[in-house]
């Protein structure tokens, strides 16, 4: 301790009593290793005091009075201004270096408050919507995805509804995605050329359907949304950007609120759709529909350079391909969109 090291060859006069009762001896102060040493005048040691237990009884006040206890009557008595301030020095010291129970306290809560708030921040909101989007019932889904596409609708026209084409439509999903409960939906304006909402809903651009001569683009389109939903949870999108409170409202009440809708609905119109890989999963997707993945590939690319893997390793290649779509049934689907 530097302040032990300035005043360890120190020494002065004092006046020592050991208990309230007892006479008060001349003695010398010196400081040991840790300790204030009291000796007698003949220097026989009498006491040692801790310097860390050392406490002033008379603050301020001349000759200074020290006890090791102050519960105790056990007391010194200073007069020497350079013994005293080594003393006070040395207490000082020690006190400063003395861990504080209120600063431990401060330094815990602030930990726990930092602790906390990083958890709330980072670990919260992504939990949230991970249990969300294995708790929500596929009815809830459905329901979440119809309140945003009224909500594009409303933004960018009408879905397409002409009573032949939906019904033309609802055959091409059951050739494309029999039994999954997909619902395949045309819009007049809005959304790039395809996108998809919780609940199995698939939206197209009306393009899809009318500036084609072969109904596999819609098909292919169709396919590949349905693939992208696979590869990331609709639902967790939009409760990604709805936000931890939104999501708790949604567990709690079954309902998110307008607003996070409403700005769902807005990112779908407005989103570019992520690259899908050209895998083998996506292969796989062809091929179990039975589709040929080379006119979904010339419509993203009529030059083909970019989507060699699907043309070049298009899974019906050679064999037959069940018919896509009656032709009766393609011209009433290019109509939906009709008066």
């Amino acid at each position: 301790m530097t302040a032990l090291t300035r005043y360890e060859r120190l020494e002065s006069p004092g006046l020592w009593r050991e208990t309230a009762q007892a006479q008060r001896r001349d003695v010398i102060l010196s400081f040991g290793d840790a300790s204030l040493v009291i000796s007698d005048t003949a220097e026989r040691v009498l006491t040692h005091w801790s310097l860390a237990a050392i406490a002033r009884i008379n603050p301020g006040r001349m000759p200074a009075l020290y006890t090791p206890d102050p519960d105790g009557d056990e007391t010194l008595e200073v007069d020497e201004p350079v013994m005293i301030e080594a003393i006070e020095a040395v207490r000082a010291a020690i006190a400063r270096e003395r861990p504080r129970a209120g600063r431990l306290r401060l330094v815990l809560l602030g930990l726990f408050t930092a602790g906390f708030a990083a958890l709330a921040l980072f670990w919260l909101p992504g939990a949230l919507a991970r249990h969300a989007v294995t708790v929500v019932p596929v009815s809830v889904r459905a329901e979440i995805g119809r309140d945003v596409l009224a909500r594009i609708t409303r933004i960018n026209g009408p879905a397409c509804h002409a009573r032949d084409g939906v019904a033309a439509l609802e055959r091409l999903t059951a050739r494309v995605l029999p039994e999954t409960g997909a619902q395949v939906v045309v819009l007049s304006g809005g959304t790039g050329r395809a996108a998809h909402l919780p609940g199995g809903l698939i939206l197209l651009n009306r393009a899809l359907v009318e500036d084609h001569e072969d109904p596999a683009v819609a098909a292919g389109f169709i396919l590949a949304e349905s693939a992208r939903a696979a590869r990331n949870d609709p639902l967790a999108e939009l409760l990604r950007t709805a936000g931890p409170l939104a999501t708790l409202r949604l567990l709690t009440s079954g309902r998110l609120p307008d607003a996070a809708l409403e700005a769902h609905a807005k990112t779908v119109l407005n989103a570019t759709p992520r690259p899908l890989p050209q895998d083998a999963a996506l292969l796989a997707r062809f091929a179990a529909a039975q589709l040929s993945s080379v006119p979904y590939a010339y419509a993203l690319d009529a030059s083909g350079e970019s989507v060699l893997p699907l043309i070049e390793a298009d899974p019906m290649r050679g064999r037959n391909v069940p018919q896509v779509l009656s032709d009766g049934d393609w011209i009433r689907l290019q109509g939906i969109c009709g008066p």
